[in-house]
């Protein structure tokens, strides 16, 4: 490769892996696998070594995991938290043990699976937990106490009362934990988590400890960062100890003599793999011996003295046999395939969503292929290709018809979904009573999904009107709900009858219509009523509406079905009235547009703010923009308004203005 080329490739690579790295560490929503972001780490690495002269101090090769977030409370490491060297062929283990032989004649290894979680610092003073962290950039981590503390498997007590202890562990969410939570998300019609690792990170780093408390998340231990009162001289002795003390640790590891015992507990991991209860990324060879870690130490990212065996991910090919038709919450015909049944990742699997009429001509998927699939992270079943097409076989197309009511679906221009527009097809049932009662809409506690299944099975809801029918005696006769859950739920759904009108609004499920247009509907006119009645027209006087929000209003309460819930929801007496605005309000009649990260607070608290003062947010800006409200790596929207000279404030000014 010449120099210029190499130059290239290695911005190039710099500005991918620094893009993946802050979509996996910081937004916990990851676009490539582990397997992808790792082979691409390897050639900016290989590029670096051949070409020194562009090796640059801040680049990927020589950082750690994410950036702490600002919403939480920054922890300095006393002990760094490093990363691991990866390998992905066991000729490089060889080349690892050559090294460790150069200064050791017959080292011992710890062989251990490389749990895929996220990792974190437990900090116990005198037997009492004290602290948690995550590992951020290794050097700077976020300080997730709170969360932790949720977290059934960390004692608050360890068994002895050690003087001071941090030790390092993997926070993970279990296949059966993860399953779960997905079937929660897609009955509330949510994106689901795309694998365990992601859902757990995401758990915990919410700013609200009871949101953690509820994805059932768990954690093995697997290194003493710095102990006072404690002794041994190998780590296998480390792991015995801290199980002693109380904490919960690798569930099985071997000590090794030589890299080919170690190569050979390497391959049993793997072969283990498919039946764990938990999600592995790769097994983890290091130095038993502690003395010989300090002598060997580390480099700027990885400790000299451990290397991580990255496992492929497992691909077969298949038959396709059928594509099954799935209607959601709002209406979203999803395609699954039906496959001859193979085995991945230990165990047997036979569906794979297909996502919508895009990715299925994108793949030229036809009825009888040969298709591959592998499971993403080790748990959730995909296509990645078709390898043979039948012979005689024709590009399936998607049904013209809702497959639950018969109504004919539609697809809008520049969406890839393609959806039933009957309001009261059967199939969307449930995931609309989910998304009425949720917290974000009509807030009505109790009425789960869970709670939602058995009535609706029980036949006793079938609207959303008929909520408001419920009686206790029947909601007390379903499994696990008694006469106090009974009671319980019928005042919740008495209180809802006065909520805001935007919360109905919202409840209602209507496309393009989240709880931002749900608020800005309630400002904008005096009662339900004339929002029903109102025209395309008078939706786009409204700003921050457009030509697709207006007609899906329109649309919405033009149906016989729509108006005949609002008269339903009329009788039981819920809200139909906007609420006053403030009318002095120091953002009376301003538009706010945000952007960037805010260095104390949410966007979405800010945008509270703005309209308890009276104002309004906007998505875009535009010369109807008032301000501005920009945090850090503020982009576009920043550089538009500063061309219109539009007032841009910091979250300092803000406030200041605020409590003018």
């Amino acid at each position: 490769m010449q120099t210029q080329q190499a130059k290239e490739r290695i911005d190039q690579l710099r500005e991918l892996l620094r893009y993946h790295a802050a979509r996996y560490y910081n937004d916990d929503s990851p676009e490539i696998t582990d397997f992808e972001y790792d082979r691409f780490m390897r050639e900016l690495e290989t590029l670096e070594d051949l070409f020194p002269q562009f090796d640059e101090q801040d680049s990927p090769t020589h950082r750690v995991g994410g950036a702490a977030s600002k919403q939480f409370t920054a922890v300095t490491h006393t002990v760094p938290m490093e990363s691991l060297r990866d390998a992905f062929s066991f000729e490089e283990l060889q080349e690892f043990d050559r090294k460790i032989r150069e200064v050791v004649d017959r080292p011992v290894y710890s062989v251990e699976p490389k749990i895929d979680g996220l990792s974190v610092s437990l900090e116990y003073q005198n037997g009492v937990f004290v602290r948690g962290s995550t590992r951020g950039d290794g050097v700077t981590g976020e300080d997730v106490t709170a969360n932790l503390s949720t977290i059934k498997t960390i004692p608050k007590l360890l068994n002895t009362k050690v003087p001071s202890l941090e030790v390092r562990g993997e926070v993970y969410m279990s296949h059966k934990s993860f399953l779960n939570l997905v079937a929660m998300q897609e009955l509330r019609d949510e994106k689901p988590a795309k694998n365990p690792r992601n859902a757990a990170a995401g758990a915990l780093r919410q700013k609200n400890p009871a949101v953690t408390a509820e994805r059932d998340l768990d954690i093995f231990c697997f290194n003493v960062q710095q102990a006072d009162g404690l002794s041994f001289d190998s780590h296998i002795e480390s792991l015995k100890t801290m199980k002693e003390l109380g904490l919960s640790v690798l569930p099985f590891y071997d000590r090794c003599e030589g890299i080919d015992q170690a190569i050979q507990a390497v391959q049993a991991i793997g072969d283990r793999r498919g039946e764990l209860p938990f999600d592995i990324d790769g097994a983890v060879i290091k130095i038993d011996n502690l003395a010989l870690r300090e002598r060997f130490g580390s480099t700027a990212k990885f400790p000299r003295w451990a290397i991580a065996y990255k496992y492929p991910p497992e691909e077969k090919d298949t038959t396709l046999l059928n594509v099954e038709i799935q209607v959601g919450r709002t209406g979203v015909l999803t395609p699954t395939a039906v496959f001859e049944p193979v085995q991945l990742a230990g165990t047997t699997v036979s569906r794979a969503v297909l996502h919508n009429a895009d990715f299925i001509k994108e793949k030229n998927i036809c009825l009888g292929d040969t298709i591959r699939v592998r499971k993403a992270g080790d748990i959730i079943p995909e296509v990645v290709a078709v390898t043979a097409h039948a012979d005689g076989a024709c590009a399936y197309e998607m049904p013209s018809m809702c497959p639950s009511c018969g109504q004919p679906v539609v697809r809008v221009e520049g969406e890839a979904a393609i959806r039933c527009p009957n309001p009261e097809c059967p199939a969307q049932l449930e995931r609309n009573l989910v998304h009425f009662a949720s917290r974000g809409a009509m807030d009505i506690e109790g009425l789960g999904p869970a709670v939602v299944l058995q009535l609706t099975a029980l036949e006793l809801v079938r609207s959303p009107s008929d909520i408001y029918r419920l009686q206790t005696e029947q909601i007390a006769s379903i499994e696990r709900m008694g006469d106090k859950s009974a009671a319980n739920l019928i005042g919740a759904i008495e209180r809802s009858k006065q909520n805001p009108l935007w919360r109905l609004l919202f409840g209602l499920g209507i496309r393009h219509i989240g709880e931002k247009a749900a608020k800005l509907l309630e400002q904008a006119f005096p009662d339900l009523d004339a929002i029903a009645n109102a025209t395309a027209e008078d939706f786009l006087a409204i700003d921050g509406f457009g030509q697709i929000m207006a007609d899906s209003l329109v649309a919405f309460f033009a149906t016989e079905g729509s108006r005949r819930l609002l008269e339903e929801f009329r009788s039981f007496g819920l809200n139909f009235t906007s609420a006053k605005r403030s009318a002095d309000g120091v953002f009376q009649g301003k538009t706010f547009v945000l952007t960037g990260t805010l260095p104390t607070m949410k966007r979405e608290e800010a945008a509270a703010m703005i309209e308890q003062a009276g104002g309004k947010t906007a998505s875009s800006v535009s010369k109807k923009t008032d301000y501005v409200l920009a945090g850090e790596a503020a982009g576009s929207k920043l550089t538009k308004a500063q061309s219109l000279g539009i007032p841009v404030l910091t979250e300092e000014q803000f406030l200041n203005m605020l409590n003018q």
